[in-house]
């Protein structure tokens, strides 16, 4: 590891301007960041400690919904009162992602800023990473690629978002809260991570130094929902497919719905064509699966994860079949 400054920031504002210094990087769990600090993939010339700031409590909006602090830990949102009840999706893909004791220390800041999962990425011997080193190429293209993306990749690389947070946050509309220097911004959760492009080194789009404060979600409307997670082992793995479906259902007509895939692209990737299907219908079991071949339609699957695109279908046709009770 090599040598860096380290800071506790004393309130938000001091947080921004050490964070706005040249190769300065937050710190709160630290579950993702450290591990890439010691397998020398991330190297920060200064770390910020954040975590002393006030931004750990979950407060009712105005105008309804609800604030999630960037500090707070996901055990704590997973099992808080209001989540549960009126964000049960939530709840959900935060229990399925890593294990208690990772989720005792993720923050909701940090899950959102988990780098994007590549073998070849986090294994310094394998010199071609355009995420580490842009411009070296892409090793996974022509390497094992079954954990890696179907949809929205680039030839510059091909690899997936891990959060299984993001996924539900997707599909429950939120809005990610950010300061910085140039004052705060709202950030809508389809806008918060990128696509890889020919610039792969950036997940997201926040500017240097801008700091999360909070995630807001937007007043319950979904009346039904599940969170369905497809991997290798029960606990503790990655998805190869996950899906997060929030409906509006009257009856069994769906007024409105919302869904969201994770493990297929370098971002939590918002699924339009099924949503548009099922809008406006009544739930039955044909037009679930009619729909969810959708998913799919714009799919690239690389030779070992072509896979994922029958399996994309049926954990979306699964997930959508779960939640509306048709099952």
């Amino acid at each position: 590891m090599q040598a860096f400054q380290f800071s506790k920031a004393e309130s938000i504002e001091q947080a921004i301007e050490l964070g706005a210094q040249p190769g300065a990087q937050y710190l709160g769990g630290g579950t993702n960041l450290i591990d890439l600090m010691k397998g020398g993939i991330a190297r920060p010339q200064r770390l910020i400690d954040v975590t002393g700031l006030p931004l750990v409590a979950v407060e009712p909006l105005p105008q309804g919904g609800l604030r999630l602090g960037a500090l707070l830990r996901n055990s704590d949102a997973a099992n808080n009162a209001l989540v549960r009840r009126d964000y049960p999706l939530l709840s959900q893909a935060l229990l399925a992602g890593a294990s208690p004791q990772l989720r005792n220390m993720a923050t909701v800041g940090g899950n959102l800023l988990q780098r994007t999962r590549c073998y070849y990425f986090t294994d310094l011997s394998f010199r071609e990473c355009n995420k580490r080193a842009p411009g070296s190429g892409c090793a996974a293209r022509a390497g094992f690629n079954r954990m890696h993306a179907i949809l929205g990749a680039s030839e510059a690389c091909v690899a997936t978002n891990p959060s299984d947070m993001s996924v539900a946050l997707l599909a429950l509309e939120a809005v990610v809260q950010v300061r910085g220097r140039r004052g705060a911004r709202a950030i809508p959760m389809q806008d918060f991570h990128r696509l890889p492009g020919t610039t792969p080194q950036r997940d997201t789009v926040l500017r240097p130094g801008e700091l999360i404060v909070s995630v807001d979600l937007p007043p319950p409307r979904f009346t039904h929902s599940c969170y369905l997670k497809v991997r290798d082992r029960a606990s503790y793995a990655f998805a190869l497919v996950s899906a997060a479906v929030a409906l509006q259902l009257v009856g069994t007509e769906v007024r409105d719905v919302r869904i969201a895939l994770g493990g297929v692209a370098h971002k939590p990737w918002r699924a339009q064509d099924a949503e548009d299907a099922l809008r406006g219908t009544t739930l039955a079991r044909e037009r679930i699966r009619s729909a969810a071949q959708g998913v799919t339609r714009a799919a690239q699957p690389l030779a070992d994860n072509a896979f994922k695109v029958p399996l994309a279908q049926e954990v979306v046709a699964r997930a959508v079949a779960l939640a509306g009770g048709v099952a």
